[in-house]
């Protein structure tokens, strides 16, 4: 019996008069990784929001291990949903870091104050964390000191401070030059080596086919294909999954 740990059921969410997520549903097990991947617009980025409650839903369930942040469209309430939306940690493509704090900062900030840790406490799990992202040295440094990689391993230890129980990562290199990515890549190669949940949206489809254990595709907003990430991008079943894959494919190699 696999251990769910998020279920999402019908979800749907519009922009005016725009859908742009048409009754989703999709499950996360416990230390499993799952990659999504799909055109730019097809909502990849909405959906992580909608499940991290940055943006509301209109219709459907979301379901974090066993208790309901939303159900039918409506959301559970003050510390029930406060508690629900920390066990979910997810890392912009664009970092997000406050330009005017140094790093150990931005990584105590919240354990201070959402998380309630004495500072010597959150100090200690920010120098933990740096060390672990190879950025030990960096502890003074402020954002704009640091490379577009660096500034991304911060962000992934100011999520990871937190202890979240689920990992999401919207688009985690596409800020970045090519020869920064690997840093990445491999920071998440090593989360994932260590059974943390994750859910990656994601254009690297060599590391998708390689990190992820399932892959969903997403077009317009819904999922049209999803399968373990070997079979789904080395097999595709659908002519739409193999025309996009094909299709970055030829972009990347170019």
């Amino acid at each position: 019996m696999h251990n769910e740990i998020i279920k999402v059921q019908g979800l749907s969410k519009s922009f005016g008069p725009l859908p742009v997520l048409k009754d989703i549903s999709f499950t996360v097990n416990q230390g499993e990784v799952v990659a999504i991947i799909g055109p730019s617009g097809s909502g990849k980025s909405t959906l992580l929001r909608c499940v991290t409650h940055l943006e509301l839903i209109d219709t459907g369930s979301i379901i974090l291990d066993g208790r309901d942040m939303a159900r039918d469209g409506i959301y559970a309430q003050g510390d029930v949903l406060r508690t629900i939306c920390l066990k979910m940690g997810l890392v912009f493509q664009n970092f997000n870091l406050f330009p005017h704090f140094s790093v150990e900062r931005n990584i105590t900030e919240a354990q201070i104050h959402v998380l309630r840790r004495e500072k010597s406490e959150a100090v200690e799990r920010a120098k933990t964390l740096l060390e672990k992202m190879g950025l030990a040295d960096k502890a003074a440094a402020y954002p704009f000191q640091l490379s577009g990689g660096q500034q991304q391993r911060v962000s992934i230890a100011r999520a990871l401070a937190l202890d979240p129980e689920v990992l999401f990562f919207d688009e985690p290199t596409s800020a970045l030059d090519p020869e920064l990515t690997g840093d990445i890549l491999k920071v998440i190669r090593d989360l994932a080596a260590e059974k943390m949940t994750m859910v990656i949206v994601t254009h690297e489809i060599p590391f998708a086919r390689e990190v992820a254990d399932r892959v969903l595709f997403m077009d317009a907003g819904s999922f049209i294909e999803e399968g373990p990430a070997t079979q789904l991008i080395d097999n595709p079943r659908l002519d739409r999954t193999k025309a996009f894959l094909a299709r970055l494919s030829r972009f990347q190699e170019g």
